[in-house]
């Protein structure tokens, strides 16, 4: 699983930390990080964060 966010779109709100914060964490200037490859185990988070995100800004590709 890759997870790929269009950080053009992408602005900062935060939710998919809540949803996935194994995935997704907002670094000290609050801007978003994440790890692009996360185990296969936390794909039902990465997809909820996927849906909450208000600009849709993340993809999942196998």
């Amino acid at each position: 699983m890759k997870v790929v966010v269009d950080m053009n779109k992408c602005q900062d709100h935060g939710q998919c930390v809540f949803a996935a914060p194994d995935v997704f964490q907002l670094d000290d200037a609050g801007h978003l990080a994440y790890v692009a490859e996360p185990d296969e185990s936390l794909r039902a988070d990465v997809e909820d964060a996927a849906d909450v995100c208000p600009l849709q800004a993340i993809t999942i590709e196998d």
